[in-house]
């Protein structure tokens, strides 16, 4: 495993590493959004969806957090940042 200061770089580019997440963080970057917004253009069902959400959350990409039966996703960009000084 591959760490710079308490980021798990595996993690951030295996995260990074798949299209519908790379176009999901997109989206986040114009703003927080629920999963069923995130998960809408890429035509997949809501449970497969939640996998590459769990990928984001596990590799500190996104923050997710649930108020009733609402799940609202948001960046987080501070370990795309950490991965970013590590390549530089």
């Amino acid at each position: 495993m591959v760490k710079h200061g308490d980021i798990d770089l595996d993690a951030v580019f295996a995260a990074l590493s798949h299209a519908a997440r790379r176009e999901t963080l997109d989206m986040l970057g114009r703003g927080a959004c629920s999963v069923s917004d995130l998960a809408a253009p890429h035509g997949m069902s809501l449970a497969g969806f939640m996998k590459h959400v769990r990928t984001l959350e596990a590799a500190d990409l996104i923050a997710c957090a649930k108020e009733g039966r609402t799940v609202t996703c948001a960046l987080a960009p501070r370990a795309l940042r950490r991965a970013s000084e590590w390549m530089s």
